[in-house]
């Protein structure tokens, strides 16, 4: 495939956005209350949900038989599935803004109603509303199972327009603002392969016109920076079919992984983390002691050997209990810091697949730290830090959500609170904000989870810091020696600072459009040879700089010298070192920046002294 093909590829798949977690997860789950209530929690997701309505209407006028799906809001929009008779075209999509002006312009009121349950339900079937009959008949199942009655069935109607809602929704179609329809992608209904493929149009609605022109222009520049398609154009990875969901480094892509693995080993090391490494292929076993067998078996792949069941591990948490029980454990040993960059597998959906930020294979920057309960608060104080720096490399600002106790969590309550009350502790000394999210801590941790926006304003969940209170301590009986010579349960944190470091590398080439700081660009300079002659000196400038641990190249090409550096520009290279006849026989060289800015007579020592300092200090 030629890069062309390859950049095209990227560009094609997978750009939509997609739907909250919290919302695909309710598909999944088939969660019938979040299906009807469709994600309409906000004034502006009222209007994003009343768009998706009159959109099917416009849709329906189309085509009479369609068949309806859902239609939620989501970030930034709406979309609505439907089974349709044929493909839509882009034809299509002008038609159907055209219907839904024409309902804005009608200002239909949007009136609820409840029927009784039964009506309702022969109500969408004579329709031939399938989707939505199945919704109902789930609700019917649930109910008969809890032993109660069935609810009554709740409609939105604009128009002449009827469709099964729990709502909200604006008082009429003309308070929708300004909207446009963007694309169309295949779903399948409830996220199921098994089920059948509909057409998903996506669409967006702001309040007003200026909202609008800004969110597609910034939509245009996400397009700009779509790390799919810069990893390409800079040379960084590639995906097959051989192998989806699993990215192709080449090599300037690995020199940024190792660089980015490398400054984050040093961290690593100078806070005591010791490394290890466990195995990639598990017995089932461990999942069935951990949980993970009976709640997330279809989300991991599974193999058979010789009469045994086996999986690449999807998580490298359960094993790292079997390094710590390798030993007796005493209070003075504690914390223990095991690092691990562990390669993962997880069998997500073809369908949810999106470059580096939805793989089914990557490498976190894993760690399991065992401690004391009273070393806890400032386990957190230096984990926040260890963010703070690594996230200032960057210059990118975190931010942290702390999520607390859920309703079912598991493990003494008591514990609960005093392990919250001293994560509260340590985010409180940072004396910045955060934001607080009750009761949304995992069922055995409460977990710091921390977001960063990028150049585009769009916001990322990176790293995670849990105090795991239950899973591995417990269920895989993990003590010390307290110093009453008692054996006792350590607490454990499970954190990760990049994360996964394909999704980090993904949002980093999407932030910064490809221009990566000096000190971790895969290319920190190419020298510029202007003539056969200058060549030698060329190579020499660049084993100096090689010498130094400095990423370089020379383009000693037969391409003119305005080509080689139109070229290096385009791969983002932050310096050009031109060499000429004056540059040679001085031992100095022309500078050209990716910025176009340029520096002349500087000594070879000179710059490599510079350029040495600046990748050392990591400057964002």
């Amino acid at each position: 495939m030629s890069n062309d093909q390859q950049i095209q590829a990227a560009q094609s798949g997978g750009a939509e956005p997609t739907e909250p977690d919290e919302f695909f997860d309710a598909v999944e789950r088939g969660s019938v209350d979040e299906l009807l209530d469709a994600g309409a929690h906000s004034d502006l997701d009222a209007m994003r949900h009343s768009a998706a309505h009159v959109m099917a209407e416009a849709v329906v006028g189309l085509f009479p038989d369609a068949q309806l799906g859902i239609g939620p809001s989501i970030d930034d929009g709406f979309y609505y599935d439907f089974l349709l008779p044929r493909p839509l075209t882009p034809d299509d999509l002008a038609v159907i803004e055209d219907g839904m002006r024409a309902s804005v312009a009608a200002d239909h009121p949007f009136i609820r109603k409840e029927v009784p349950f039964d009506e309702g339900r022969a109500f969408f079937e004579a329709r031939n509303q399938p989707f939505k009959v199945e919704i109902l008949d789930d609700l019917a199942t649930r109910s008969r199972e809890a032993a109660v009655p069935l609810p009554p069935t709740s409609t939105y109607q604009h128009g002449t327009f009827i469709d099964l809602c729990k709502g909200p929704h604006v008082a009429s179609t003309g308070k929708i603002g300004p909207f446009k329809l963007m694309t169309v992608a295949g779903a399948y209904w409830r996220g199921s392969e098994k089920r059948p493929m509909l057409q998903r149009i996506y669409g967006t609605v702001w309040p007003t016109q200026e909202e609008l022109e800004a969110y597609l222009h910034r939509r245009e520049e996400a397009k700009r920076r779509d790390h799919r398609r810069l990893g390409v154009q800079l040379d960084l990875f590639s995906f097959h079919d051989v192998s989806p969901g699993s990215a192709f480094w080449h090599p300037k892509g690995q020199r940024l992984w190792r660089t980015l693995e490398t400054a984050i080993r040093e961290v690593q090391d100078r806070r005591g983390y010791q490394e290890v490494a466990t195995p990639m292929l598990v017995h089932k076993k461990l999942w069935e002691q951990s949980g993970h067998w009976a709640n997330y078996k279809d989300n991991m792949f599974v193999l058979e050997s010789e009469g045994q069941t086996f999986s690449l591990k999807p998580m490298n948490c359960p094993e790292s209990t079997f390094i710590y029980k390798s030993k007796l454990r005493s209070y003075r040993d504690l914390p223990l810091r095991f690092s691990e960059f562990g390669r993962l597998h997880r069998n997500e959906r073809s369908g949810t697949l999106s470059g580096l930020t939805r793989v089914r294979h990557f490498v976190q920057d894993d760690a399991h730290i065992y401690l004391r309960p009273d070393q806890l608060q400032d386990e957190i104080k230096a984990l926040l830090g260890e963010v703070y720096e690594v996230y200032g490399w960057f210059g990118l600002e975190p931010k942290f959500t702390f999520g607390t106790r859920p309703d079912k969590a598991l493990g003494d309550p008591a514990l609960w609170e005093t392990a919250e009350a001293q994560i509260k502790a340590a985010l409180d000394s940072l004396d910045k904000p955060y934001r607080l999210k009750p009761k949304d801590g995992a069922f055995y941790a409460p977990k710091i989870d921390i977001q960063i926006e990028d150049a585009l304003g769009r916001e990322w969940q990176t790293a995670t810091i849990q105090v795991d209170l239950v899973m591995l301590p417990e269920r895989f009986d993990c003590t010390y020696i307290d110093e009453n010579g008692q054996a006792v349960r350590p607490m454990t944190i499970h954190r990760a600072i990049y994360g996964s470091l394909e999704r980090f590398i993904g949002v980093l080439v999407e932030h910064f459009a490809g221009a990566f700081p000096v000190w971790c660009a895969p290319v920190q300079v190419v020298v510029i040879p202007i003539a056969d002659r200058h060549v030698e000196a060329a190579r020499e400038l660049a084993t100096l700089l090689s010498g130094r641990s400095l990423r370089v190249e020379v383009d000693d090409s037969d391409s003119r010298m305005q080509n080689k550096i139109r070229l290096a520009q385009e791969q983002k290279v932050p310096y050009m070192l031109v060499l000429g006849d004056r540059e040679v026989e001085a031992r100095t060289v022309a500078i050209r920046n990716r910025a176009g800015e340029q520096e002349n007579g500087v000594a070879w020592d000179a710059f490599i002294d510079r350029l040495a300092e600046e990748t050392a200090a990591r400057r964002p």
